[in-house]
């Protein structure tokens, strides 16, 4: 029992952080694409319920410590894409494609090898151009309601320094009781109930190409890839096949409720993977499983988070979004202009993508992803047709280490003896 206690104390903390951190990115998102309050915490529900399961079928199935979580820079995606062509039923649609083309990707492996082929820092800037506009939220939140917004930052800051993995979650709470001791009334008791509400889906071209393929891609770069690596980095050989197979199916099932994406959880991976969730590498399955259960359990209490943002400004919401999204932002801003042959074109990827143009209905990202390629292409051209033209510049061996693609895993250290080295 003894050995229990320890695994299980780091899943409550996994689902804790994991929920509290990044729920109202994703409300954020789905309200930006045309949900309404009660099918936003429909949303919100589908997609804790559904990566509680998968984290508890994949733990128990391959006694790996597979943390799951809603896909974040997917959330973050729709805020920057907004309303699409056909509304709220049409994104319902390309939630179901996204999650169709994760399960080809578990089942074909040449399509995870395409979408891997994506230059690093193409992806790492499409990222980037992603997050900006929720990033910036925080300063306008200072300008436009200093009186909420400052405690909240502050209150960020100081466990930033000292307790990061605290730090969006005490945020949180600080937004919480500024929002209480300004509004008059209360939540209600309707607020407390779980919300399911189901959503027809329908197909439209721009909705597929706008949303749907690049939700995907940023799914697979930004948190499936990484979350591999997390595991790998600990010494694990986690079957990524059965992972996009469950996540992607869970994603479809979800999505008529108004789930978005889940996946490998990439950042939160550590909390269950790492040597603090167990000295024996073997027993921290644990640990992910009751993340799993804790985070289907947190999903329940939609309504009651949805109802909290309802309260207040939206802007102080994006805020604590922003914050959670900062360190991510600088990861993927570090990978895509690492590489001097490739800045370029990951800098067209980033203006286009964070300018949030929308042209024949499709969104900035798709556009972004395309003019970055066409740039990356056009460079290689002029270089190989040219021999007059200036080679790539070359920087000292000491510049800016290679980051992980999508570079939303903070830097871990790898436990000492995972099971590859027992």
């Amino acid at each position: 029992m003894a050995g229990l206690l320890q695994p299980v104390l780091a899943g409550v903390v996994t689902a804790l952080v994991g929920f509290a951190s990044s729920f109202t990115v994703v409300l954020a998102g789905l309200r930006a694409v045309g949900a309404d309050e009660r099918q936003a915490a429909s949303g919100l529900l589908a997609v804790s319920v559904a990566s509680g399961l998968c984290a508890v079928w994949l733990g128990l199935r391959h006694r790996l410590p597979m943390a799951i979580a809603w896909s974040t820079p997917g959330a973050a995606l729709l805020v920057a894409t907004g309303p699409v062509p056909g509304g709220w039923p049409a994104a319902v649609g390309a939630f179901v494609v996204c999650g169709a083309l994760i399960v080809a990707a578990g089942l074909f492996p040449a399509l995870g090898r395409a979408v891997a082929a994506i230059p690093g820092p193409l992806a790492a800037a499409m990222l980037a151009g992603v997050l900006l506009p929720l990033c910036t939220a925080p300063v306008r939140a200072l300008v436009e309601v200093p009186k909420l917004a400052a405690p909240v930052v502050v209150t960020w800051l100081v466990l930033h320094r000292f307790a990061r993995r605290w730090a969006v979650p005490a945020a949180l709470v600080a937004a919480a009781v500024a929002i209480a001791a300004t509004t008059p009334g209360g939540i209600g008791a309707h607020g407390l109930r779980p919300v399911f509400v189901l959503t027809a889906p329908e197909w439209t071209v721009p909705a597929v190409i706008g949303l749907a393929l690049p939700l995907f891609l940023v799914t697979m770069a930004a948190q499936n890839v990484p979350g591999m690596a997390v595991l790998t980095g600990y010494g694990y050989r986690p079957p990524l096949g059965s992972a996009l197979r469950v996540t992607g199916l869970a994603s479809a099932i979800g999505a008529p409720v108004g789930g978005h994406a889940v996946n490998l959880a990439a950042i939160t991976a550590a909390l269950a993977a790492g040597p603090d969730a167990h000295p024996d590498p073997e027993r921290r399955w644990v640990a992910s499983v009751t993340a799993g259960v804790g985070l289907a359990l947190l999903g329940l209490g939609a309504g009651v988070a949805t109802a909290l943002v309802l309260l207040s400004p939206p802007v102080l919401i994006e805020a604590v979004a922003g914050l959670a999204l900062l360190a991510a932002l600088a990861g993927a801003v570090s990978a895509a202009v690492a590489d001097p042959a490739t800045r370029e074109a990951a800098v067209v990827t980033f203006v286009v993508t964070a300018s949030g143009v929308s042209l024949l209905g499709v969104g900035g990202a798709f556009w972004g992803l395309l003019a970055g390629w066409l740039m990356l292409l056009l460079l290689r051209r002029r270089r190989a047709g040219d021999p007059a033209a200036p080679p790539a510049p070359v920087e000292p061996a000491r510049s800016v280490p290679p980051v992980e693609p999508a570079a939303l895993v903070e830097r871990v250290e790898p436990a000492s003896a995972g099971p590859a080295e027992r």
